[in-house]
């Protein structure tokens, strides 16, 4: 049988800064995340959640008008012990800007923010958004330990296509800005590579006819701009990756009870696993659970029967019924078997389940009952 995922010990254990809620899209990460930031703060934890969900659900639940890149206080979550809660979502480009102006001299920050590539690159490149994610959990980390303003800091990953995505975007994005390619552009005509000037120029001639001079200028532009701050990716990118392994960082995996979600979250699981991540538990949402005793069998004879006797709207109500609860009767089936069938390919990996609830997860309250069914073990 399968561990019961201690939720509150979880949010209870200051040595734990870090929370990473991941998935696959649609499984309810934001609203996982919320629930858990929620109860740390009314149990007295100093709490910021950032989410990355661009439906911005988070903000609604959480009763503000609106959030960016910079933490804002939500009222009524808290205790009198110190408990409070702080609420942000990642503005990608604000954060992608901050890092430059971090990482390039000034006047060559100016000319990166300026450049129409980099404009692009830093609102929709591939990978963009879960590297920027990671960025702004480190500097929300670094302001909380100069400050003290918060001491844990609950993460809701973008909603990718492959939750892996979150893993690897750092190393990819500062692949890409130390390729040679970008290199080539950078520095066409120094060093070594004054002798494939000539060459360089027939493939710029070449590039210039199929993308157009201004676009391959920009480009150039850009490169040679960022070449002096191609160590300075490479560097958060190791720092990131570092960050994601300490003990202080806990993975949560959420998912549904569907083969799709629950296969994806396995495959995250057995990676986090392999890279020696601290994934500490699985979040199973959405769970059906039917509403009494009776079994499926006995429910379609007895809806049978009544469908097959004299009609009555008595009659014909009860036999809705006992469909509706021969259908949650199926669906707890299966997902009582893709629950089981997951347990056993992680047996030591803890978890809880979260039923469906009847309405949508709107506000603070909504958000604490989620948070006491994280909290319920056995």
């Amino acid at each position: 049988m399968t561990a019961a995922f201690d939720v509150d010990g979880l949010l209870a254990d200051r040595g734990r800064r870090v929370i990473v809620c991941c998935g696959s899209g649609g499984v309810g990460k934001t609203t996982t995340a919320a629930s858990m930031a929620v109860r740390a703060a009314d149990a007295g934890r100093k709490v910021v959640v950032l989410t990355i969900d661009p439906a911005r659900r988070l903000a609604q639940a959480l009763g503000l008008n609106e959030l960016d890149n910079a933490a804002r206080r939500v009222d009524g979550v808290g205790s009198a012990d110190g408990g409070l809660l702080d609420a942000a979502m990642l503005d990608m480009k604000t954060t992608f800007d901050d890092l430059i102006l971090t990482h390039a001299r000034p006047d060559k920050a100016r000319q990166i923010l300026a450049n129409p590539i980099y404009q692009s690159l830093s609102s929709s490149f591939a990978g963009t958004q879960e590297y920027m994610a990671m960025e702004r959990l480190g500097q929300l980390l670094a302001e909380a330990e100069r400050t003290g303003s918060h001491d844990l800091i609950v993460v809701d990953t973008p909603p990718s296509r492959s939750a892996l995505d979150f893993l690897d975007a750092p190393e990819r994005l500062a692949g890409f800005l130390d390729g040679r390619f970008v290199r080539l552009l950078a520095a066409p005509t120094r060093g070594p590579l004054r002798l494939l000037s000539a060459g360089l120029g027939m493939a710029t001639s070449m590039m210039t006819k199929i993308v157009g001079s201004q676009l391959l200028s920009d480009m150039s532009s850009l490169a040679a701009a960022l070449d002096t701050v191609f160590g300075g990716f490479r560097e958060r990118a190791e720092r990131t990756y570092r960050l994601l392994g300490r003990p202080s960082t806990a993975f949560v995996v959420v998912a549904t009870p569907d083969a799709d979600t629950l296969r994806e979250a396995s495959y995250f699981a057995g990676r986090l696993s392999e890279q020696r991540m601290p994934l500490v538990g699985l979040v199973l949402n959405r769970v059906v659970r039917p509403v009494s005793g009776l079994s499926l069998d006995r429910a379609r004879v007895a809806r049978d029967r009544l469908l097959a006797g004299p009609s009555s709207p008595t009659a014909e109500l009860a036999a809705e019924l006992l469909v509706l609860h021969a259908e949650s009767a199926t669906a707890a089936a299966v997902g009582t078997r893709l629950a089981d069938r997951f347990a056993a390919a992680h047996p030591g990996l803890p978890s809880v389940q979260v039923p469906g609830l009847p309405t949508d997860v709107h506000d603070l309250k909504a958000l604490r009952e989620v948070g006491r069914y994280l909290a319920t073990r056995g």
